[in-house]
C-alpha cells in the first residue's frame, strides 16, 4: 500500500492525490501537519529515495523561509537536518510519496507515472 503525506490546502497535492485517483492506484493518504514523519521515516525514506537531504526541505514554505534555513542548513549535518525536519510536516516537502521500497518527493507527473506503472 502506499502512503502520500500532504498537507489539504497545497495545491500540487490536491494534483497528485487527483492523479492517483484518475489512474485508480490505491493509496493511505497521511496529514503531514497532523502526523508529521519522524526523523526514523525520514532517515530510511531519504535513503530509500537516494536523494540529497535538501530535496525532502519545503524551501518555499513560510516556516522554512521565517527560520532562515537556506543559510541556517548549510552548516547542519545531515543528523541535525533530520532532526529539525522531523520537528514539523511543514518543514517538509510535499507530497510525499512513499511504497515498499522506493519514495517520491513532490510532484512530477511523469516520475510518478514511470514509477508507478507497474502496480
Amino acid at each position: 500500500m502506499l502512503t502520500v503525506l500532504c498537507y489539504e490546502k497545497c495545491s500540487t497535492c490536491k494534483k497528485a492525490l487527483k492523479w492517483l485517483d484518475e489512474h485508480q492506484i490505491a493509496y493511505e493518504e497521511r496529514p503531514i501537519k497532523e502526523k508529521h514523519p519522524s526523523l526514523l521515516e525520514l532517515r530510511e525514506w531519504q535513503e530509500k529515495s537516494g536523494l540529497p537531504l535538501k530535496r525532502f526541505f519545503n524551501t518555499s514554505g513560510k516556516l522554512y523561509k521565517e527560520l532562515g534555513l537556506k543559510e541556517k542548513r548549510q552548516g547542519m549535518s545531515d543528523e541535525e537536518q533530520l532532526a529539525l525536519l522531523s520537528t514539523d510536516g511543514m518543514l517538509v516537502k510535499r507530497p510525499l510519496l512513499v511504497g515498499e521500497d522506493f519514495v517520491l518527493v513532490g510532484f512530477k507527473e511523469e516520475e510518478w507515472e514511470q514509477r508507478l506503472e507497474s502496480l
